[in-house]
């Protein structure tokens, strides 16, 4: 029996965003839940709780976002649509990417964008040739279990280390 077409999530970014994780695709637990890595034993708000020095993971997902957002850091997947069955980056048929072309507008302060896998990861050459930074991740996912997360978050900390000495923007009047 074939599968549905699925849609992704939508982008949780802004014109601050100096920091994109991108994924593959949500998993059947987020996509359920319209949240980005909502399965329990996923390690993604862990590690950037642990990169922001925020406890994000204990705070309700409705807040999350703004307080991830409020680090600089957007949020979104490689994939926009797909056809799979569970939520294995494996059994992904008929992929379709997100359009990117317009992240040079909507986040004019883009730097670095982190690629959470192997199946992301493929995408960081052409990211790397419009001039942004980019970092591939170890998978956050419960199923890459390879690495403890120690090991994890010595690598996902490559994310910061630029941003962190990078000089801020200055602003330039209302954005609005």
């Amino acid at each position: 029996m074939p599968s549905l077409p699925l849609a992704g999530l939508a982008p949780v970014l802004d014109t601050d965003t100096r920091i994109l994780i991108l994924g593959s695709f949500p998993g059947a637990a987020s996509l359920a839940a319209q949240q980005y890595y909502a399965h329990p034993r996923n390690q993604f708000w862990r590690l950037v709780s642990a990169l922001v020095g925020e406890d994000l993971a204990a705070l309700p997902y409705a807040e999350r976002l703004p307080r991830l957002r409020s680090h600089r850091f957007g949020l979104w997947d490689v994939l926009g649509a797909c056809e799979r069955e569970g939520s294995l980056d494996s059994a992904i048929r008929n992929p379709a990417a997100n359009d990117f072309e317009r992240l040079k507008h909507l986040c004019p302060r883009l730097e670095t964008v982190g690629f959470n896998g192997q199946t992301s990861g493929k995408f960081a050459p052409q990211f790397a040739a419009q001039g942004y930074r980019t970092v591939v991740l170890p998978s956050s996912s419960p199923a890459h279990m390879a690495m403890s997360f120690e090991q994890k978050l010595q690598v996902w900390r490559q994310l910061v280390e630029y941003a962190a000495f990078a000089p801020q923007p200055q602003r330039q009047g209302s954005l609005l």
